[in-house]
């Protein structure tokens, strides 16, 4: 649960957050083009970003997109 993976190869077509920003479970951070369709990688929970994907580039499957920070809640 501390990184977002590719699900399959594609376009890192819109990046929606930065590394250091706060996201809520839910939040788009990024729009993957794969397939000639557009996928929405959203937050799967609350936490704040320590790595995410540029825009432009593109992945293979199983590329790191998001890792978030460790929790420092302990």
């Amino acid at each position: 649960s501390g990184s977002l993976r590719a699900p399959m190869p594609g376009l890192v077509k819109l990046v929606r957050a930065a590394v250091g920003d706060a996201v809520i479970k839910g939040q788009p951070l990024l729009i993957l083009e794969a397939m000639k369709m557009e996928h929405m990688i959203a937050a799967p929970h609350d936490g704040v970003i320590a790595e995410i994907a540029a825009e432009g580039a593109q992945v293979s499957d199983g590329t790191v997109l998001v890792r978030f920070a460790e929790d420092s809640r302990g």
